[in-house]
């Protein structure tokens, strides 16, 4: 009887060894572009309380309504979900530990989030976010370092062709007296919308404005713009968030289509965008959100963030090849009883010299373990036989350029194999 062979969840992928070296490479990057502005790590449950996203994203938006992962705790009865974004985890954690208590908070998150819907490229059910959120900030000075904050880390990624998109939402009031000009003119035209769009049109119809489908896009280009129904204090603040980009040489494109579809955004939105993703073409998206806080329970507190979606960035850099495999400094050969425990030693010795090193481990000939240190990729050898044992040495062997075998001391091993490799 043969056992049925059990597979992963479609849309929540594994990330195999052969695939993980832009990950690493991203998120080396991404720590040392936090650290250098300042923003410090926060780390939250992957299960929050339903309430939370409800309160906080909407309760008619497509997340709550379609996507979230929810279940009863047969425990105690609660409503629980799976985090479909970060932003209200970190506001939550922000409330409950009083951290705002102590001044403005600069704070950035990284982890899975889940959505329920029908994967495709670029949109999967379990998929990882970097977000950056910064609390107790009125902007907008705050809002352009975020976005010069995100240029740096394309240049970083050595991405190009990463455009902005730019727009602003304004307050509650302006958001409502737009609302109902978008309705009226939405219904003159409800008999050509899809039935995604009809059903936004009655809970979220900014969300319309979003939508990716082609046959709509003549009806969204006609549609009433925001901007015609901001107040002076919406419109000084935007103009000001656009002076200060141009001042860092932040390239950024007016887009008065561009809405969020989390109900908490106000003012100042944005996303990043590139031609090399298809319809999902958004890398990051964010803008300020300053009624979150109060809404989730705390005091009043201006806020704004943005996240990355992590895949998606990804598949850009696999697209520009930046993220180099990973692979060892130096094969470990080792021939023989005594070799065998003596090679173990030397390798932590290699290590303590701040070499990487893979220890052939499972015996073998020499020919064979020679084999698999050059499939490895590491550029030195270090063959280690009963000889070398004795005479308490190593002998070392260029894999990828010219050179001889020489035997040396190990102290000389490390100092040598560290040339060679800080060379690159």
């Amino acid at each position: 009887m043969t056992t049925k062979q059990i597979q992963a969840i479609r849309g929540m992928n594994d990330v195999l060894p052969d695939q993980a070296h832009p990950w690493e490479f991203f998120e080396d990057t991404v720590r040392d572009w936090l650290r250098v502005y300042g923003y410090r790590n926060l780390r939250t449950p992957i299960l929050e309380r339903t309430e939370l996203f409800v309160r906080s994203i909407g309760a008619a938006t497509d997340i709550v309504e379609k996507e979230m992962y929810t279940f009863v705790d047969e425990l105690n009865g609660e409503n629980l979900a799976l985090r479909p974004e970060g932003t209200a985890s970190c506001v939550r954690a922000v409330i409950e530990h009083n951290l705002l208590y102590g001044g403005p908070q600069r704070l950035w998150y990284w982890g899975p989030m889940f959505r329920h819907e029908r994967p495709q490229k670029g949109r999967y059910r379990q998929f990882h976010q970097v977000g950056v959120e910064a609390l107790g900030f009125p902007g907008p000075d705050i809002d352009a370092e975020h976005l010069v904050m995100c240029a740096r880390l394309w240049r970083a990624l050595g991405l190009d062709g990463v455009e902005l998109d730019l727009n602003t939402l304004g307050d509650a009031e302006c958001r409502a007296r737009y609302r109902q000009r978008l309705v009226k003119y939405l219904e003159r035209h409800e008999a050509r919308l899809d039935a995604d769009s009809k059903r936004r049109l009655g809970t979220n119809p900014l969300r319309v404005l979003d939508s990716k489908n082609p046959e709509l896009a003549g009806i969204i280009a006609g549609a009433p713009k925001l901007v015609d129904d901001l107040d002076e204090s919406s419109l000084k603040s935007f103009e000001e968030l656009q002076a200060l980009l141009r001042e860092a040489g932040v390239g950024f494109r007016i887009n008065p289509r561009l809405v969020r579809g989390l109900d908490y955004y106000n003012g100042a939105v944005y996303e990043w965008v590139s031609d090399r993703l298809g319809a999902q073409n958004a890398v990051c998206a964010g803008g300020r959100y300053d009624g979150l806080v109060e809404q989730i329970g705390g005091k009043p507190a201006p806020a704004c963030g943005f996240a990355i979606g992590v895949e998606r960035l990804l598949a850009l850099i696999r697209d520009y090849a930046r993220a180099v495999p990973r692979v060892p400094d130096v094969y470990l050969v080792r021939q023989g009883a005594e070799a065998e425990r003596y090679g173990a030693r030397v390798a932590e010795r290699l290590r303590d010299g701040g070499l990487s090193v893979l220890l052939h481990c499972g015996g073998g000939s020499f020919k064979s373990q020679m084999r698999r240190a050059d499939a490895s990729g590491a550029r030195f050898a270090v063959i280690v036989g009963d000889d070398e044992a004795a005479a308490n040495v190593v002998s070392v062997k260029p894999l990828r350029e010219a050179g001889q075998q020489a035997r040396a001391s190990i102290g000389e091993a490390i100092d040598l194999m560290k040339k060679g490799v800080s060379s690159e």
